[in-house]
């Protein structure tokens, strides 16, 4: 012990005999230096002491909102989505970023609802990824301001579409709401859904493919046009359509038929799963000159033609819930959170038709060094999977297993399930 003590002084001597060798100049700059030094170690021993204190506090925990103080009340709310960059409407196990998933959370997330499972919620309808809607309506109880005999007094009412509109994504936008009573559900009190797909002209003939979706309108077993929901306990392919109609939309500015936009617009009290996109996959090929429109009523014709034939699913992108028709037609809008949503379409629309016009004169630049016949605009761009170079007529193609193979597949698997359980 001695001995260290020894060598410490030994080692202060000589720093003192070399300090008193330096000269003013050499000794300022070293205290200097040594300030500095200090003020780094004072500040890294705040910062550690900081992080300490940090861990020390314990935080209480929020106080839960309390529901019991607030009346609830049973709406509508009417919403918008483009749905290209998302994984479709619903909720699903695996599955992220959905629209539903966004909405939940704003609802909760602003104490609009305290949970999914207590809300009485129904939904319009379910929209596969990429769909767009532009009248989603789901209905739900939620969280009044007033009393239950002032619940008539709408200008006193929460603001629900700002309310939502401020935790929503800009893609996602809630647009009115609507009072409904206790019992009314979006789902099964729609009185008709009407749906838009738009597409192309290219080399399409419109006129073939508006026949032959009018060979619709009316009830129909749907099980060729649709994709068999079997497991989910769907075993009546009946619909009604009330109208359809396939039409020119837009004319290209330049005259060139190739690029004008057409749309077919459908109507329904309700649909199948894909119904539309299978649809359009079938006028496809119609307007190519590939089928002939009665095409359409073959495979309407379940007795004859029993198993769907294999053919492409239409692209989901283009495919929009237009419009949901509902008997309450007290819509109430706030102005203001409408003309912040059209601001927001104001910015896409003006972006994306930046694009498109860029895209349109590249186009134009580069067709004009070639005949404009040769360079057609295709059509299998919005059919998905892979295409056959030589062509199969769809009535001779290969099928999908039949209806009622699928329900005795479907009841067998429910039975080991249950054997098992």
């Amino acid at each position: 012990m001695s001995t260290t003590c020894e060598k410490k002084k030994e080692k202060v001597i000589l720093q003192q005999e070399e300090l008193e060798l330096l000269d003013k100049s050499e000794l300022i700059k070293k205290i200097l230096l040594l300030e500095e030094n200090n003020k780094q170690l004072e500040a890294v021993i705040n910062k550690i002491n900081k992080k300490q204190t940090n861990i020390n506090i314990v935080h209480k925990p929020k106080r839960p909102f309390n529901f019991l103080r607030y009346n609830k009340r049973h709406i509508l709310l009417k919403f918008y989505y483009l749905g290209w960059d998302y994984n479709g409407f619903v909720v699903q196990e695996n599955i992220n970023d959905t629209i539903e998933q966004h909405l939940f959370a704003a609802l909760i997330k602003s104490c609009c609802i305290e949970s999914r499972e207590t809300s009485n919620y129904h939904r319009c309808g379910r929209t596969d990824k990429g769909v767009s809607s532009f009248s989603q309506v789901i209905s739900l109880d939620i969280r009044s301001n007033l009393e239950l005999k002032d619940q008539h007094k709408v200008e006193d009412e929460l603001l629900y579409c700002k309310i939502l509109n401020r935790l929503l994504p800009s893609n996602i936008r809630c647009i009115a709401w609507c009072p409904v009573s206790s019992d009314f559900s979006a789902r099964f009190n729609c009185k008709f859904r009407t749906y838009k797909y738009f597409f192309p002209r290219g080399n399409l003939n419109i006129d073939l493919m508006h026949k032959a979706v009018k060979y619709t309108i009316g009830e129909h077993d749907f099980r060729n046009i649709c994709k068999m929901d079997v497991t989910n306990g769907v075993t009546n392919y009946k619909r009604t359509v009330i109208d359809a109609k396939v039409s020119v939309l837009r004319q290209n500015n330049e005259h060139i038929s190739g690029y004008d936009i057409c749309e077919l617009i459908i109507t329904s009290q309700a649909f199948l799963w894909h119904q539309i996109r299978c649809l359009m996959g079938i006028l496809f090929l119609i307007g190519e000159g590939k089928e002939k429109p009665q095409v359409i009523l073959e495979l309407l014709d379940i007795e004859k033609y029993s198993r769907k034939p294999q053919y492409n699913l239409a692209h989901g992108v283009p495919l929009n819930l237009w419009y949901c028709e509902y008997q309450s037609d007290e819509w109430y809008v706030d102005k203001n959170e409408l003309i912040n949503t059209i601001r927001i379409l104001q910015n896409d629309w003006t972006f994306n038709t930046i694009k498109s016009v860029m895209i349109e004169n590249m186009l134009s630049d580069l067709e004009n060094s070639i005949d404009r016949k040769d360079m057609l605009l295709p059509n299998n761009a919005l059919l998905l999977g892979v295409q056959s170079k030589v062509y199969q007529s769809l009535m001779t193609r290969v099928t999908c297993e039949s209806l009622e193979n699928k329900i005795k597949h479907c009841e067998k698997k429910k039975k080991r399930k249950e054997m098992s359980n």
